[in-house]
């Protein structure tokens, strides 16, 4: 018997219960009524039997779309913060690089494009892999604030399609700006 069998079994009895009892219901708080479709005129009452064939005219609510849950946003990678989940001393064997990188991605002489491109298959491959921590060279770039890739890169590790593979991010070395280690999550 398939579930469409099963709704046309109801009685005129247990119709006009579902509708005593669809009308006390109340939205959640913050949330309206579902809109009424088009020519329906909502839950109606039994109609009383006519002498033509004691037909009743029901009309149920309209089913309400499905609400599709939005995941809450992940905190932003901040290079050189500790993350909530890691414990102290994995953050420091991390931060202070005597965690090993497997593997290293040399970004010197790419553009900007290029660059974000070879980023995001280096850590996609990497997860794929299950490797743990790896080491992403940018170069320091020229003038004060550093090249194009050095400065872009803290808003690459947070863009949606890469930032729900890392952990954390952290300079090997505080003298050298120029190289981030990341620590890619675990695949449980």
């Amino acid at each position: 018997m398939t579930h469409r069998a099963a709704k046309s079994r109801l009685t005129e009895a247990d119709r006009a219960e579902w509708l005593r009892f669809a009308r006390l219901v109340r939205p959640l708080p913050g949330r309206d009524l579902a809109p009424e479709a088009p020519g329906a005129d909502g839950p109606t009452a039994p109609v009383p039997p006519d002498s033509a064939g004691g037909a009743v005219e029901i009309v149920l609510p309209t089913a309400r779309p499905a609400v599709r849950a939005v995941a809450a946003p992940r905190p932003a990678l901040d290079v050189g913060s500790a993350p909530p989940g890691l414990d102290a001393a994995s953050w420091q064997r991390f931060r202070s690089g005597r965690m090993p990188a497997t593997q290293k991605l040399d970004l010197h002489g790419y553009t900007a494009e290029r660059a974000y491109h070879a980023l995001r298959m280096f850590l996609n491959g990497a997860a794929a892999n299950q490797v743990r921590c790896v080491e992403v060279i940018t170069g320091r770039g020229s003038g004060e604030t550093g090249g194009t890739i050095r400065r872009e890169f803290p808003f690459w590790l947070n863009r949606p399609d890469l930032r729900p593979l890392i952990l954390a991010a952290a300079h090997p070395h505080a003298a050298n700006p120029g190289s981030v280690r990341l620590l890619l999550k675990r695949v449980r």
